[in-house]
């Protein structure tokens, strides 16, 4: 996945991000907590947002942004579908962003960006 990120950010000229353990951790959380309490959303019933989510691991940033998706199959399926979509692209793409934490779980999948 991280690969994939970055392949998308070179072709558009920008610079690669950095896998953050932190992040990842935040991100496996909220893949488990989406999964574990059957919902879907960026508004979280245990972390509230994403950005209050990222505040409560310890994590600092001055921009954030999470990319959510359920159900595909694969990274690349899941990127195919996020690039398509305005939002997940602009995310993917935003320069502000110098960080990525990645996570999947059973059909969930969550990336969450910081810079």
């Amino acid at each position: 996945m991280l690969q994939l990120v970055n392949q998308a950010r070179s072709s558009a000229g920008l610079q690669a991000l950095t896998l953050d353990d932190s992040l990842s951790k935040a991100a496996m959380a909220k893949a488990q907590d989406m999964y574990n309490n059957n919902y879907f959303d960026h508004q979280s019933p245990t972390y509230g947002s994403p950005f209050d989510m990222m505040k409560s691991f310890g994590i600092t940033f001055n921009y954030a942004g999470e990319n959510i998706a359920k159900g595909q199959s694969s990274p690349t399926e899941v990127m195919n579908q996020w690039m398509n979509s305005p939002g997940h692209r602009a995310n993917i793409l935003n320069s502000n962003f110098t960080r990525i934490g990645i996570a999947y779980y059973n059909t969930e999948w969550v990336q969450e960006f910081t810079g």
